[in-house]
């Protein structure tokens, strides 16, 4: 224990982990790297099952396709739950890194930190409403939760690249900064098309066949839905390195009233 009056703080900005170690276990670097195996995981394995069930073409469904009827339905909802839980985390602790980053440098407003952060957090509320309400279940709720955290997650990453070029060169590389910068970019003009086919769609449907009306529409949106999916797993591949060197304490403090 501390003492009444000292706090000690959240985040240090150099981490004393051992070189020798693994990288993943330098810092919190586990944290996003949880998070990319983890979503990653629940992508494919979903796909795997529904192809090998029968239920989705092999040939670019929906990622929400993939988790509509069980089995496959289960493992997405609970994966999906779960990496919206990571994805939250690893959010609020880039924001406490840039907050302490922002103590030895002004290169950030905080308001504007905290806004990127609210903004991640939309995002991740929307991955939970996919999780929770399945596609041919409740097709509207579903597709609001889509719209959210495709929308807030691409604003998100683009806020972030923002920060990192503020944030050159003390505390950023141009490799970080330019590889954010194009995964951003990517991300961002793929969700517009997105958007834009998945409203041209009349029905919604699982089973597709070419020829068949809307096709086309269903199949650029679900090229651009993968797309945009694994540009945030990557997106977050670039958070490792910084995690690395970021150490974070939990403290507990006993009040004399309890």
């Amino acid at each position: 224990m501390t003492d009444r009056g000292e706090r000690r703080p959240l985040i240090a900005a150099r981490s004393r982990a051992c070189p020798t170690m693994p990288g993943f276990t330098q810092g919190v670097a586990c944290i996003p790297t949880v998070l990319v195996v983890w979503s990653s995981a629940a992508f494919i394995l979903s796909y795997v099952v529904a192809v090998f069930s029968g239920h989705v073409e092999a040939l670019f469904p929906y990622i929400s396709d993939t988790g509509a009827k069980p089995p496959e339905s289960g493992i997405f909802g609970f994966m999906i739950n779960i990496s919206a839980f990571l994805g939250a985390i690893t959010m609020y602790t880039k924001y406490l890194i840039l907050e302490e980053q922002n103590r030895e440098t002004h290169f950030v407003s905080p308001c504007f930190n905290l806004l990127t952060l609210c903004v991640g957090i939309v995002g991740c509320i929307g991955m939970g409403i996919v999780a929770s309400f399945q596609e041919l279940a409740v097709p509207a709720v579903h597709d609001g939760g889509a719209l959210l955290a495709f929308v807030s997650g691409a604003l998100y990453i683009v806020l972030q690249t923002v920060i990192c070029w503020k944030s050159l060169p003390q505390w950023s590389t141009l490799c970080i900064f330019y590889t954010r910068l194009v995964l951003s970019i990517m991300t961002a003009l793929t969700v517009i098309p997105m958007i834009a086919c998945a409203s041209q769609i009349s029905i919604t449907k699982i089973e597709w066949n070419p020829g068949e009306k809307d096709y086309l529409y269903h199949l650029v949106s679900a090229v651009c839905e993968w797309t945009v999916a694994f540009g945030f797993v990557f997106y977050f591949l670039t958070f490792i390195k910084e995690f690395q060197g970021v150490t974070i304490r939990i403290t507990a403090e006993l009040h004399e009233n309890f």
